[in-house]
């Protein structure tokens, strides 16, 4: 089966195509640069740029399949969740394009997307396992079952992990996005100079709060002098102490539910020391990790073309003429596939 993905569900632009037997066929992602001068995402021109630069896209990656339009055998794209007026710019072109070409389409969870992305990998997990997604505006922890089966463990109760990333990014007066540039600062940051708080991790559960380490590193920014090395840091403290609540939650995760594979994706699951941090942690208890390629972490249309092509498999498709965003959509409330 040869499926068309389309991902529109905040800044990026991504098309690919997925054949059931030969893999990704080609993928192409366009990343909005005109929300940076903004220090964050402005919704309505983010969908005034996934209308231009949707139908090229699709255009390139049918041309660089070396396929004809014809050959598609269904089209899937991000129902949500998402900003609600690029979401529906995916849905409404992807539907029209089902309609005139005669094949089926199917509204794809985005986050179950992201947790599916290292399947994209010739080294991939078996279901069951834990899931860690990390995005500018997702924290969780998933216990996955099976396709379409999840049970949510934990999940952020205020900022997600990424977003805490962006906004301390612009309190060191570093733009958007935030991830690789605290990234990289950190890497010249003096250790231990500063110490910020780990959240939640004196109770029990696997829930996760990062408002009050970015108020704690506001604090800290106003009571220092703006000079490069106090920035950077205070960039390497910030980093230590999101990694490190991370990893915590995730061991603890792990010790819960028995699981011996750990998957990680989301933008943030790019990070480096985030990704060796895990992989050491995970060995030590006998498991595995399994990341997506950093092309991958992202947001991404062969994510969506890979998960809309097992749900078309198994025989899902929307019905009707009408489609709907879902700005908010559970990842527990998904039909399972048997």
């Amino acid at each position: 089966m040869l499926v068309l993905g389309i991902e529109t569900s905040c800044d990026d632009t991504g098309v690919a195509l997925y054949d059931s037997r030969e893999g990704l066929l080609a993928h192409r992602l366009y990343s909005q640069l005109v929300h940076v001068e903004y220090g964050g995402i402005v919704p309505e021109l983010a969908s005034r740029d996934h209308i231009r630069k949707l139908l090229p896209l699709i255009d390139t990656v049918i041309k660089a399949a070396e396929i004809e339009p014809e050959n598609i055998d269904g089209i899937a794209y991000t129902a949500g969740p998402g900003l609600a007026g690029a979401l529906l710019v995916g849905a409404s072109l992807a539907r029209s394009l089902a309609w005139a070409w005669g094949i089926p389409a199917l509204g794809v969870h985005h986050m179950e997307g992201h947790l599916l992305s290292p399947m994209l990998e010739l080294d991939r997990p078996e279901f069951p396992f834990l899931a860690l997604l990390v995005s500018g505006g997702h924290t969780l922890l998933a216990d996955v079952r099976r396709l379409g089966e999840y049970g949510i463990l934990g999940q952020s109760v205020d900022d997600a992990v990424g977003e805490a990333f962006d906004k301390t990014a612009k309190l060191l007066g570093l733009g958007y996005p935030g991830g690789p540039a605290i990234a990289q600062l950190a890497e010249t940051g003096v250790a231990d100079r500063f110490t910020f708080p780990r959240p939640m991790l004196d109770r029990p559960g696997l829930d996760f709060s990062f408002s009050g380490l970015k108020t704690a590193v506001a604090t800290e920014v106003a009571a220092q002098a703006d000079d490069v090395q106090t920035r950077a840091d205070i960039a390497r403290a910030f980093q230590e102490a999101a990694v490190d609540t991370l990893v915590r939650k995730c061991k603890r995760a792990l010790e819960q539910t028995g699981h011996k594979q750990l998957v990680i994706a989301g933008g943030v699951s790019a990070n480096q020391l985030l990704r060796a941090r895990l992989a050491d942690m995970v060995g030590a208890l006998g498991a595995r990790t399994y990341f997506p390629r950093q092309e991958f972490c992202t947001d991404n249309g062969a994510m969506i073309a890979y998960a809309g092509t097992l749900r078309m498999m198994a025989g899902q498709k929307d019905e009707g003429t009408g489609f709907a965003a879902h700005p908010r959509w559970s990842l527990e409330a998904l039909p399972s596939v048997v």
